[in-house]
């Protein structure tokens, strides 16, 4: 089995370029192990409270701040033969948790509701993986339910070195809580290797993630890499065992709908070959619209359609 380790040597922090080495190279269809870190000095818990602080998120604090403000990132792992215009299959076969704590962060003139809330706010989130819950500060369990919020390939070499934050047509900072273990990523390939990367690990997070950020932790990844040259996908789309998912992301929320509702009439139109008006209607019937983030910038907004109906 592969398996990426992070660190110093293995994590890039903030940015995404299509010029990163690779730090790990596989076939298409083998698997990887990826763990990743998360989270600046000024998120971890007092050394007095006990909880597990990963040494290799301290070597990175160690090496000091990043150059531009972003998310932890394991990889980029590059995918023998895979070119420019392929489509990257990102199986998501299991995610675990790698430490016990997670953290959720409030700060003035960011988030949905950027003025209401003009004070800084840090809570340490205890995780329990044996039971799936972590304990809110007044009582609640709330369940487990750990995904990625990000994961990308590189994006196009011409734009250069890019932030993790905003999400655009190279995957990046999606925060897609359907993105779950047993679900299918698709994203299409910009350079050679594909140069797959992934971080931002969150316990669990409603649609809108409105103040900015989830239960934010550490998470272990499992993963099956495939090079498509069968599928006309040139932005990012999902699937999990009963739906598919378009995905729109924009800095008006008007415009997200508008593209995660134009790509889903496309798929629906293609696979079950019938008219875009037909369609159309049929989006409008069955399938539903959510608010996937309303705070990275471009905002996303993204489209589910049971499959059993296609």
């Amino acid at each position: 089995m592969n398996e990426l380790k992070a660190g110093p040597e293995t994590c890039h922090w903030g940015f995404f370029d299509a010029t990163l080495p690779p730090v790990l190279t596989i076939k298409s269809g083998e698997e990887v192990v990826i763990n990743t870190v998360s989270g600046a000095p000024a998120v971890l818990p007092d050394a007095g409270d006990g909880f597990y602080i990963p040494p290799e998120l301290l070597a990175l604090h160690a090496m000091g701040p990043p150059a531009m403000p972003g998310h932890i990132l394991t990889g980029p792992v590059a995918v023998e033969g895979a070119q420019a215009g392929d489509v990257l299959q990102v199986d998501i076969l299991d995610v675990t948790l790698a430490q016990d704590w997670g953290y959720n962060m409030i700060r003035p003139l960011v988030g949905t509701l950027p003025l209401d809330f003009p004070e800084q706010n840090l809570t340490i989130i205890p995780l329990d993986g044996s039971r799936g819950e972590a304990t809110m500060p007044w009582g609640l369990k709330l369940p487990l339910a750990p995904f990625f919020g990000v994961m990308a390939v590189a994006p196009p070499q011409g734009w250069g070195r890019i932030s993790t934050i905003e999400p655009r047509a190279h995957g990046g900072n999606l925060d897609n809580k359907e993105l779950v273990a047993g679900t299918t990523l698709y994203l299409p390939v910009h350079a050679e290797g594909a140069l797959f990367s992934c971080g931002d690990g969150h316990g669990a997070q409603g649609d809108g993630e409105v103040c900015v950020t989830a239960i934010e932790t550490a998470l272990k990844g499992r993963f099956r890499l495939t090079v498509r040259r069968d599928l006309d996908i040139t932005y990012p789309q999902a699937e999990t065992p009963t739906h598919i998912i378009t995905m729109g992301m924009h800095a008006d929320l008007d415009q997200c709908v508008e593209i995660a509702l134009r790509r889903m009439i496309e798929v629906v139109a293609d696979r079950v070959k019938i008219s875009r008006a037909e369609a159309y209607m049929l989006c409008s019937l069955a399938g539903d619209l959510r608010i996937t983030q309303t705070v990275n910038r471009e905002k996303g907004v993204h489209m589910m359609m049971a499959k059993n109906l296609l």
